[in-house]
């Protein structure tokens, strides 16, 4: 069945982002959560990568902004943690490929609580968790086999007990401001709505956000 004349509602985003997503989840071959992450040093020069999405919603837990948000983890010491240290902004794009949709999502970060980043951190595959702990991520490494003896060490460190969070491996909250859904059409006749944050403002289209069609 072809997709109505306007596809993409004036409702609430979040909404609208876990129905695609639930698609996603069911057509796209690999990394549904896989999004585009791009922060900037405080002088403006952008640097992006790929990163997964670990968490969303209106409510996600403690110490998340306001209007919930979308959340990822990383190494802080990294160097997109230092780009969002100095210049705590940053966008994300989903790109499913299969459905031919884009989500675009912009606003600032936050960090989550370190109960979050705790629970999360041991929610991950013990190999997953000593991998990190073992990386001193986007610093120079001088050999791989300097890496793995890193990693084979650790192993050996918490055979029996628990692998620490490392203080430096925490999670960070993207509060929306703006979030664009865009559906592909033929001939580029594409379709484009953008919901916008705002407070209490006359005809949201949920509470808390305006939203508009714009041309393709």
């Amino acid at each position: 069945m072809a997709d109505p004349l306007d596809a993409i509602p004036a409702s609430d985003p979040f909404a609208l982002f876990d129905a695609w997503l639930a698609e996603a989840r069911v057509s796209e071959p690999n990394d549904p959560e896989a999004m585009a992450l791009a922060t900037a040093t405080p002088d403006g020069a952008p640097s992006v990568r790929m990163v997964l999405l670990k968490g969303h919603g209106a409510d996600i837990g403690p110490r998340t902004p306001a209007g919930g948000g979308f959340v990822f983890y990383t190494n802080a010491q990294s160097r997109k943690g230092g780009e969002i240290r100095a210049n705590p902004q940053a966008a994300l794009l989903f790109h499913w490929k299969s459905l031919r949709r884009q989500v675009r999502i912009e606003g600032p970060l936050a960090e989550v609580s370190a109960d979050m980043a705790d629970a999360y951190f041991h929610s991950r595959a013990r190999a997953s968790q000593i991998g990190s702990a073992a990386s001193d991520q986007s610093r120079p490494l001088d050999t791989r086999e300097t890496y793995i003896a890193r990693v084979k060490a650790l192993e050996v460190e918490y055979e029996a007990r628990e692998v620490p969070r490392p203080p430096h491996w925490t999670g960070f909250c993207l509060s929306p401001r703006r979030i664009e859904f865009w559906l592909d059409r033929p001939n580029r006749l594409h379709e484009r709505r953008l919901f916008t944050r705002v407070d209490d403002a006359p005809g949201q289209a949920a509470p808390g956000w305006t939203s508009t069609l714009l041309y393709p």
